[in-house]
């Protein structure tokens, strides 16, 4: 049974990555800018603002944190570090474009989705940014790039473009980055939620946090639905694992776009939850940036 661990009232909670050197949830809200930094023991929640929205953030292997910010990639070396840009500025001209998702990949590469937020021109996009700070864009064509996950060997990458409420797999070589044609993962039946953030658990599962959908769903190798964790929240955005057994589960969510009905038959909207798992789900890697 999930359990409220923050009420953050977040306005669009997203991209919640555990780190294991300092035993804390790194996690943001995009549409109020801020980023977050979570600590479970203490329950302590701290909070950074930025000027401009924050999509996505991975710890780095050296210490401190990468930022999917609205144009590119930034780092900062502590929590109260400057941000400096990290390789080109690849999203520069798209007023309407921000950095959305982002996982790590065992090489210690960022992949970064984007998102159109005027859902006009469908030219987001699924970009790798190197240790080095190169960019490299893998495809593109959606509207909100989303889900981005590896299975525990490296040989497949699961993504989401969530309007189309499907999860599409990949064949990935973990030596080259190189990834095969799409295949369908899982269709979603439209109205039921669509495929948000996702993670990869040491079975091989991919549990998905279904937006508009108030639940998380555990998918088998194969794409079968194995479980389903209901929420008390409309607009989970992502889930991720953590914890010194990395059976912690965590998922963020979100209260934008909610009208005052919505909100008053749903208060705990834009929280931070938690529920223990029997398989361990994996951990990101490190940025290697």
């Amino acid at each position: 049974m999930p359990q409220l661990i923050l009420d953050a009232r977040a306005e669009l909670g997203e991209s919640p990555r555990w780190s294991v050197a300092e035993g804390c949830l790194y996690w943001v809200d995009i549409a109020a800018h801020r980023l977050h930094r979570f600590d479970p023991a203490s329950g302590e929640n701290r909070v950074r603002q930025f000027d401009q929205p924050i999509g996505c953030v991975a710890p780095r292997a050296g210490g401190g944190l990468v930022l999917g910010l609205r144009s590119g990639v930034g780092l900062i070396d502590g929590w109260d570090g400057d941000v400096r840009p990290f390789g080109p500025a690849f999203l520069a001209g798209q007023p309407d474009y921000r950095s959305n998702d982002g996982c790590t990949d065992a090489a210690g590469n960022w992949w970064v989705g984007s998102v159109d937020e005027a859902k006009a021109t469908l030219d987001a996009a699924l970009y790798r940014i190197a240790p080095t700070g190169s960019v490299t864009r893998l495809f593109g064509g959606m509207t909100t790039c989303n889900g981005a996950a590896f299975s525990p060997d490296g040989g497949t990458f699961y993504h989401a473009d969530t309007p189309t409420h499907a999860i599409r797999a990949f064949d990935h070589d973990p030596a080259t980055g190189t990834l095969g044609a799409p295949r369908l993962f899982h269709q979603f039946i439209h109205g039921t939620g669509r495929p948000d953030g996702a993670a990869v658990d040491a079975e091989g599962c991919l549990w998905s946090a279904l937006f508009d959908g108030g639940r998380v769903v555990r998918l088998s190798p194969a794409g079968e639905l194995l479980a389903t964790i209901a929420l008390p929240v409309s607009r989970p955005t992502m889930i991720s694992f953590g914890g010194a057994d990395g059976r912690c589960a965590f998922v963020t969510s979100a209260r934008k776009g909610l009208d005052a009905r919505a909100l008053a038959a749903e208060p705990l909207a834009g929280g931070l939850f938690t529920f223990r798992v029997d398989v361990p789900g994996l951990i990101a890697p490190p940025f290697a940036g």
